[in-house]
């Protein structure tokens, strides 16, 4: 096999390490433990802590194996450079410690995950203004941005409800302001959807989820697309603008945000994301056939008071979904019916496991208000559309009649 520029999407994550060249043969990138590096040369060892030349300096910064997922990664996204992390929320995290100042602002879509809501809350305690917007509409962002307004931040499809960001109008509007447009693209992978033809400036993925897919490795990623002029970013530290501008953000991301707070990914978890990232293009297909398989039967029960997919027609941003994704992805959420015990439901099921994960192979259902957003409160839910009753589904790879049968039987026994 020749190399060239334009293979597909899964021959490209396929083939990506060993086109690059691997000691022995190897088919994969070999996990390399080793936290120190030595070299030959004292000087070429000063050269690389410089960043004069390529080079591993410490494993806290990285090591050959997370490089070669940084580089699967990055040509995912169609990024100039991606830094990996020890989770979704480290990335998430180094966005604001490396980029963010006490004064600054954020505009955040409101429908968001919520730990990331979590750190905004940590953030507004240090300093930092968040204005929390419904970003479903682009005139919300646009009446938030004040001149202290660094960043835009949201979600691709909101983790549980669903919303789907104006994203291709926010990117518009940032890229008018000079704002940094900040994208969570978990919920649709780079293989759905890529943040960078709206514009984003850096792009996040909690490789955790559907890149890794398999549930056995904790990581995150931060892309830099080169769609945004880091000349124009107030906060860049004069140490950083040593190289070339548009590595700026990424240079002072990986020392402020990695280096000093070492929210390292580890070797042994990069290799597993790396391996089940080679099959991300097909488990999003049969994923996502699913989830919509599954909502249109939720629909159609009349035990279920309301479902949530951007596949549905009835689903608010359907329209908007449909133009930019190639598919609707795994996550659904649904309510049943007042009088319907969510906890005797879900302990009906027989293949759907109570659990907490996304993008695993196994389809994931959880009482959303009462695990992973019972911190915020009730008040703080129902500002987010969060019902008291709302089931979160991550979707599986099952066979799409043995998974219907599940929750059709689970429902009759309602």
């Amino acid at each position: 096999m020749t190399d060239k520029k334009h293979y597909g999407f899964t021959t490209t994550i396929l083939h990506n390490d060993r086109l690059k060249g691997i000691e022995h043969g190897s088919l994969h990138k070999p996990i390399h433990t080793s936290v120190a590096f030595g070299y030959a040369d004292a000087r070429q060892l000063a050269s690389v802590f410089q960043g004069k030349e390529p080079g591993f300096r410490y494993g806290r910064q990285g090591n050959p194996t997370i490089a070669a997922l940084e580089d699967k990664v990055n040509k995912m996204e169609q990024g100039v450079g991606t830094i990996c992390f020890g989770t979704g929320m480290g990335a998430i995290g180094a966005v604001f410690q490396a980029l963010l100042r006490a004064g600054d602002q954020v505009v955040s879509s409101a429908f968001l995950f919520g730990n990331t809501n979590s750190l905004w809350q940590t953030a507004m305690g240090q300093g930092v203004d968040v204005a929390f917007v419904d970003a479903t509409d682009v005139a919300n962002v646009a009446a938030a941005i004040t001149p202290r307004t660094r960043i835009v931040f949201v979600e691709t499809i909101a983790n549980p409800r669903t919303q789907v960001a104006d994203l291709k109008r926010i990117g518009a509007l940032c890229k008018e302001r000079g704002i940094l447009y900040v994208v969570d693209n978990t919920m649709t992978t780079p293989y759905l959807f890529r943040p960078k033809a709206v514009g984003a400036g850096l792009v996040i993925n909690a490789l955790t989820k559907s890149i890794g897919g398999h549930g056995n490795a904790l990581g995150g990623s931060l892309t830099d697309t080169g769609e945004y002029d880091w000349t124009v970013f107030p906060n860049i530290f004069e140490n950083y603008k040593k190289a070339a501008p548009l590595q700026w953000g990424l240079a002072q991301i990986r020392a402020k945000g990695l280096r000093d707070f070492g929210a390292s990914l580890a070797p042994e978890a990069a290799h597993h994301i790396a391996v089940g990232a080679e099959t991300l293009a097909l488990r999003m297909e049969r994923t996502s056939a699913n989830a919509l398989a599954l909502a249109r039967l939720l629909e159609a029960d009349a035990r279920v008071a309301a479902v949530h997919y951007p596949g549905l027609a009835s689903h608010p941003q359907h329209a908007i979904a449909g133009e930019l994704f190639r598919s609707y992805g795994s996550l659904l959420s649904f309510e049943l019916k007042d009088g319907i015990d969510c906890f005797d439901f879900l302990n009906r099921l027989k293949l759907a496991i109570p659990a907490s994960n996304l993008g695993d192979t196994r389809t994931l259902i959880i009482p959303v208000a009462h695990t992973i957003f019972y911190e915020m409160g009730a008040e703080r839910r129902a500002s987010m559309g969060i019902a008291e009753s709302l089931i979160r589904v991550s979707v599986g790879i099952e066979d799409p009649d043995d998974l219907l049968a599940d929750f059709g039987d689970a429902l009759e026994a309602c």
